[in-house]
């Protein structure tokens, strides 16, 4: 007989964490449905389902109402692919050129994206290059890097939050590399 929802996070907050293997076993195929809904693309659904995961891993203490885990579960994949969603939108808005006379201002914009980039702390700075210049998934990511896909979807997440700042900047103020390294 399997287990119920409540009974393996009650095991995972006792101090078992491998126990929450079973709740991604479970619930695995139907996340990724969900997402495949929302994100239309096999790599983009893959990484989103697992940041899903960790976030619901690391944040389980948290759940107030074990019985509605598949619920809070599906809310973090809604959230999750929302920033995907946005995140990608930013990084094409910046590569694209929409109309000829914008040209002279995409290559100001291009130059900051690679300035910002190369301000990024060396283990940002290998994923956002193998992510969205080598065009690779973050298990594969992980699997070149001998790390967990946890570790690459996290740093990840932080390269994102340190682009997007420096790229909001006032064009006029050039940050020091200091103000982006942990």
């Amino acid at each position: 007989m399997a287990e119920s929802d409540q009974h393996i996070i009650r095991q995972c907050l006792d101090g078992r964490p491998d126990e929450f293997r079973h709740l991604i076993r479970r619930y695995q195929s139907g996340v990724m449905a969900f997402l495949m809904g929302k994100l239309k693309d096999k790599n983009l659904v893959e990484e989103a389902a697992q940041e899903t995961f960790v976030r619901a891993y690391f944040n389980l203490s948290t759940l107030r109402m074990p019985d509605k885990f598949h619920s809070w579960l599906l809310g973090i994949a809604d959230r999750v692919a929302k920033e995907q969603l946005r995140d990608r939108k930013k990084i094409v808005d910046l590569a694209a050129v929409k109309e000829p006379h914008c040209k002279e201002m995409q290559v100001a914009e291009d130059h900051r994206l690679e300035e910002a980039i190369a301000m990024l702390d060396e283990p940002y700075r290998q994923i956002v290059l193998l992510r969205f210049y080598s065009g690779e998934s973050c298990r594969q990511i992980s699997e070149k890097l001998g790390v967990p896909v946890g570790t690459v979807t996290k740093q990840l997440s932080r390269a994102y939050e340190r682009l997007r700042g420096f790229l909001e900047l006032k064009k006029d103020k050039h940050p020091s590399q200091k103000d982006w390294q942990e």
